[in-house]
């Protein structure tokens, strides 16, 4: 197939699969509807806590699908020793911020799901900079681990509810409410320090590690920092260190999250196209045994890019006389389809933009 007619988001569907078999992923298949339920009782891990509902036939409350990975996790049961790996490419539905309208997202991801180690976590993280990369060159992958930042929030001495203020401060990269909590809550010069770098650090991981390395002094944060470094050290010995931002201001959730969380970006795009994390704490409110970590790829958000790419809906707009002859037409279509996407018109339409525009004549193509 050609992918110069192919949208963006369709050659990503394309790449992505193949990308996602080729390490033993297996695609996932759900129904867009899925009892109500489900979500009700996860509403705080939905991107958006608004469900779009209806009644069946039968009186059940069903849910056009919100989310992709709470019916995984449903779908899957606890296997000691085994890993389930799926990858998915589904349509999500969910309430749009501001317009409050209905609106249809296309996504792609993977989700594992079992008895995780080291090497399926970074499989992971190592597959989510792949997906990116098969997008555009142009990307950053930014890290985080929500158990180191848990860590220095415990080590700090704040109350349950400080820690969540503090974690709202680190997500938003406001070093002066941090600040005035820190007083607030009577916390040591030292230990706010390790809270301010929480903010400070960010770049690349060979800068920030070893900082934040020294400011750490309890067993919780020194295993937690381990898990991470050893996690960005196989990363950039993968050949993808170029690329990856550590960053602990992406994730802000420490009640289902509790290691590495991600965030991708293309240039172009203003918002992440990509996010991501392990979630070990979600499957144990359900009543799980297992680990699980996993992604999505926001393939809606690629629209854009390919907006920016060309501003015309055809390269090249190829005007043909009235007793055109259609072989000759075609072959010369053919010819030029190297160039880019061709439209034939008899005249230029109005409502569209192209680029260069040619004439077929019985001479051949001119200029027009």
């Amino acid at each position: 197939m050609n992918n110069s007619i192919m949208r963006n988001d369709e050659q990503a569907v394309f790449a992505l699969r193949s990308l996602y078999q080729r390490y033993g992923y297996t695609q996932y298949k759900m129904s867009r509807f899925e009892e109500y339920d489900l979500y009700v009782r996860n509403k705080d891990f939905l991107v958006s806590d608004e469900v779009i509902t209806f009644t069946d036939h039968t009186g059940r409350l069903l849910a056009l699908k919100p989310d992709v990975t709470l019916s995984i996790i449903k779908n899957t049961v606890d296997r000691p020793g085994a890993v389930q790996k799926v990858y998915y490419n589904e349509n999500v539905y969910r309430v749009a911020k501001g317009t409050h309208t209905f609106k249809e997202i296309m996504q792609a991801g993977l989700e594992c799901i079992g008895d995780l180690g080291s090497y399926e976590i970074a499989e992971v993280v190592l597959l989510a900079a792949k997906s990116l990369q098969l997008i555009s060159p142009r990307y950053v992958l930014d890290l985080s681990h929500m158990g180191l930042v848990a860590a220095v929030l415990s080590a700090c001495g704040l109350s349950e509810e400080a820690k969540a203020q503090a974690l709202g401060c680190i997500h938003q990269k406001s070093r002066h409410e941090l600040s005035a909590l820190c007083a607030e809550q009577g916390i040591a010069p030292s230990k706010e320090a390790k809270l301010q770098a929480l903010i400070d650090q960010c770049g690349g991981a060979e800068q920030v590690l070893p900082a934040l390395k020294a400011l750490l002094d309890t067993e919780e944060e020194r295993g937690a920092f381990a898990e991470f470094e050893a996690l960005c050290s196989i990363l950039a010995q993968s050949g993808y260190g170029a690329n990856l931002r550590v960053d602990f201001s992406v994730g802000n959730d420490m009640k289902y999250y509790s290691g590495v969380v991600f965030k991708g970006y293309i240039e172009g795009i203003p918002a992440g196209v990509l996010s991501g994390g392990q979630y070990d704490k979600l499957l144990q409110k359900l009543g799980r045994k297992s680990g699980a970590i996993g992604f999505a790829v926001y393939l809606d958000l690629l629209e854009r890019m390919e907006k920016q790419e060309s501003d015309y809906d055809a390269d090249i707009l190829l005007l043909r006389e009235p007793n055109a002859d259609p072989f000759a037409l075609m072959q010369a279509v053919e010819a030029l389809q190297e160039q880019g996407r061709v439209l034939v018109a008899s005249a230029p339409p109005e409502d569209l933009r192209y680029g260069k525009v040619l004439r077929f004549t019985e001479g051949g193509l001119k200029d027009e």
